[in-house]
């Protein structure tokens, strides 16, 4: 026991579990602890530190969640390598996994009902159309019967009244994300305003554009109005991002009281308001903040959870009055939608069939959630049948990375709650599982099942 490994706490005075950390971190740093080497566990650590085992498993557990540690069910903990493209890219990291050894649930997959014949059959029609559409510019009036059709496929949405100058094509709804905060945002820092726990993509896009991002509060119904006027008082915030129909990655919806005392906020404080209703797939349960606040509210949707992600299509409706700055946020940035494709979602969204389509998928997805509440429903289960995912929080005993490393040895990819947290926000213990319409249901449900096996028995080493 004299010769376990420790750590050197004299150069990092404190709490004993962040001295311990701090003093892996270090060892780390200076090559004393390489890559892969197995850490004391942590009852013969604390006792050779002369300190409780609870102090040592908290420092391992910060550790593990930084990923600078890894644990591995049955074997101990590591120190893990530095992250992958595979772990950071997400596109990488599903392409690496669409293999038949491996189920990937990290973002939904879209069963063909149809869909699929219908989009050649439009692109043979755009192929053999007028040759104008392959040789000139995707100028504003060519594409005005393109905006028609979205405002068609939108009709029964509360969106306050619009026509087609007030929406613009964009490359799927994160291109439109991207649009609205270019035509929003101003000054050399602008500070936008997410749920605590959001759409990646929204901080992605700030990135991108140097924006501040700051994480908001939420409860059961949605972002909370208090925490909403305190931060936007304390930073200036300019927008106000959120996916209020389905919350992404809760599966949360906020009903329309929350809604209207959120509006108030804006209001009161002057920022306007982003919303993302791109994973929405049945009826809308709620007036949309643009019909209730449409000088100030910016929406968001696209075709991609409808019917393909493949094309490519979103589009963005803009506030009351403002249709010609995203407009020309558009256009300086891209020109617009490439005519034919535009012409193909034309075809589309004006297809009877294509709404038909929609409601098969819906129904497809409906059976695949009701298999996974049916494994999993003992569980902390947010779910919805017209939602293409499920939000899982763990039992005691379960970390979100460890489980999301135990269900990828098993060959089920999900995505962990600290996918969705800002950098600097904490994650709970919770993981995402969407549905993958492109397998069979007898595969799906045994993907579920293998993730039942797994929350039913916790590692040891994690629950100390």
């Amino acid at each position: 026991m004299n010769t376990i490994w420790r750590p050197n706490l004299a150069d990092h005075p404190g709490p004993k579990y962040k001295s311990v950390a701090e003093g892996i971190k270090s060892a780390i740093a200076q090559g004393e602890l390489t890559v892969g080497t197995k850490l004391p566990p942590v009852r013969d650590l604390a006792w050779a530190l002369e300190m409780t085992p609870g102090t040592v498993a908290r420092a391992y557990t910060i550790l593990t969640e930084q990923g600078v540690l890894e644990a591995v069910v049955g074997r101990g903990t590591f120190v893990a390598g530095p992250k992958t493209k595979l772990l950071d890219d997400v596109w990488a990291r599903e392409k690496e996994l669409m293999k038949p050894s491996v189920f990937s649930f990290f973002t939904p997959h879209l069963p063909d009902v149809g869909q699929v014949s219908a989009i050649r059959k439009a692109m043979v029609q755009v192929s053999q159309g007028d040759p104008d559409l392959f040789l000139t510019y995707p100028v504003r009036d060519t594409l005005q019967p393109v905006r028609q059709s979205v405002v068609d496929w939108l009709s029964d949405v509360p969106l306050g009244g619009i026509k087609d100058e007030d929406v613009v094509l964009a490359h799927g709804g994160q291109n439109a994300i991207s649009l609205v905060m270019q035509t929003v945002l101003s000054g050399a820092r602008p500070v936008i305003m997410v749920e605590e726990l959001s759409y990646a993509g929204f901080r992605r896009a700030a990135e991108t554009l140097r924006v501040d991002v700051v994480g908001v509060p939420m409860d059961d119904k949605g972002v909370i109005p208090q925490a909403l006027e305190a931060t936007a008082r304390r930073t200036g915030a300019q927008l106000f991002c959120t996916s209020p129909e389905v919350h992404n990655p809760t599966a949360l919806h906020t009903p329309v009281d929350r809604r209207k005392e959120l509006v108030a906020v804006a209001r009161r404080q002057g920022f306007d308001i982003l919303e993302d209703d791109c994973y929405r797939m049945g009826q809308v349960k709620a007036p949309t903040y643009r019909a209730l606040l449409p000088e100030h509210v910016w929406y968001v949707s696209s075709i991609s959870k409808m019917l393909t992600p493949a094309l490519r299509v979103g589009f963005g409706v803009a506030a009351r009055g403002r249709a010609a700055d995203l407009r020309r946020s558009a256009e300086y940035g891209f020109f617009g939608l490439a005519r034919p494709m535009a012409e193909v979602t034309r075809i589309l969204l004006s297809d009877p069939a294509c709404r038909a389509y929609t409601h098969q998928i819906r129904a497809r997805v409906a059976d695949y959630i009701r298999i996974a509440v049916n494994a999993l429903g003992g569980f902390d289960l947010t779910w919805h049948e017209d939602v293409p995912f499920v939000w899982l929080r763990l039992p005691s005993g379960w970390r979100a990375a460890a489980f999301c490393r135990a269900a990828e040895s098993e060959g089920v990819q999900i995505r962990s709650a600290d996918e969705f947290a800002l950098r600097d926000g904490r994650a709970p213990h919770a993981v995402r599982i969407s549905v993958n319409g492109r397998i069979d249901r007898a595969s799906f449900e045994e993907a579920m099942q293998r993730l039942r096996r797994l929350l039913d028995n916790p590692p040891e080493q994690i629950s100390v």
